[in-house]
């Protein structure tokens, strides 16, 4: 007998896979990545015409004044604003998925303000400079403060881990700020020396893009392993056990991760807010909680967010430029307060 049914004659339509979506977003990611570099080449107190841009870039030896802006200023500082934008995107994300936390943050957490208080550390007490000296300090005080903010946020009686944690960061954060505060004013030289460092810009940091690569470039390449095992260990601590893995190895390399990704983005331009958030929860929403698709796009929309605030703090001014760092939180802070409220967070 002939099953006539309309379930047996019209078989519903195959549903669009996870990965077919992915490959969407990651499509469009990148397009809009493109577009940002091209507009934070091009845009600033000067602006270049795009048809000059690309004459520009394909003739590198040219002379002029534009093309000496553009190869001296504008080239190196748009892609460290890509690098650091990327490094933010990615230790966001590992850090919301390795605290189960979707509040986690650089900034939030206070790491970015630890790491910054070491570097200053190391100025005013033996004197230290450069790019190097910084990222081993903003290393060391990145990893402390970490530890220092999960042990007091898990021992903070607030109802939540989640708002545990960043009880914790903020608190941590607030203390390391008035500490480079007294540090910094007691000494006009290293006042001098870090009144712009300390509130994170790109302003004249493209020159340090050669020295720092090499960092960002082993930070991203370790996190983008590092998705399947954050999808295990989102499971569940037991299950993730049941299927093999390692917890608390996989959760330090994930942390040392984070923390080496935290660490380069503040020491090449200072503490910058509210990226690795944004970012991350932006991934989630397109692609969801699959950790080997959001990882990735989250880098991406870290480094699109970075660079787009620079390049708009460029031109809100009429004369001179708004740091990065100030954009990023005068955009994050309300993203911020509205994920707080929110009461079905995105599914870590």
């Amino acid at each position: 007998m002939t099953d006539t049914s309309p379930l047996a004659t019209s078989p519903p339509p195959p549903a669009r896979t996870k990965s077919s979506r992915g490959v969407t977003v990651a499509v469009f990611t990148i397009a809009t990545l493109v577009a940002v570099l091209v507009a934070s080449i091009g845009l600033g107190a000067r602006s270049i015409a795009p048809t000059e841009v690309i004459s520009i870039l394909l003739n590198p030896d040219g002379t002029g004044y534009n093309s000496h802006v553009l190869w001296t200023e504008r080239i190196p500082r748009s892609f460290l604003g890509l690098a650091v934008g990327a490094a933010l995107g990615g230790s966001g994300l590992i850090m919301q998925a390795l605290t189960m936390n979707p509040l986690s943050d650089p900034g939030i957490l206070g790491i970015e303000q630890g790491a910054a208080m070491f570097v200053v550390l190391g100025i005013v007490l033996f004197g230290l400079s450069g790019v190097s000296a910084y990222f081993w300090l903003a290393l060391i005080g990145a990893a402390l403060t970490s530890a220092l903010v999960y042990l007091i946020g898990i021992r903070t009686n607030a109802g939540s881990s989640t708002i545990g944690l960043v009880l914790a960061g903020v608190a941590v954060a607030a203390v390391m700020s008035s500490l480079i505060t007294l540090l910094v004013v007691r000494d006009q030289a290293v006042y001098s020396h870090l009144r712009f460092w300390s509130v994170g810009q790109l302003t004249g940091r493209g020159s340090i893009l050669g020295e720092i690569a090499p960092f960002f470039v082993v930070g991203l390449l370790l996190a983008l392993p590092l998705g399947r095992s954050l999808n295990i260990l989102s499971l569940g601590e037991e299950t993730a056990r049941g299927l093999g893995v390692r917890v608390e190895r996989s959760r330090l390399i994930g942390a040392a991760v984070a923390v080496l990704l935290c660490a380069t983005a503040t020491a090449a331009v200072g503490p910058v807010a509210f990226v690795g958030l944004v970012a991350a929860h932006c991934a989630r929403m397109l692609v969801g909680a699959d950790h080997r698709w959001s990882l990735p796009i989250s880098m991406a929309l870290g480094a699109i967010l970075l660079t787009a605030a620079d390049t708009a703090g460029r031109l809100v001014l009429d004369n001179g430029e708004v740091q990065v760092a100030v954009m990023t939180a005068a955009m994050g802070t309300p993203f911020f307060v509205w994920l707080a409220r929110r009461k079905d967070l995105v599914r870590m």
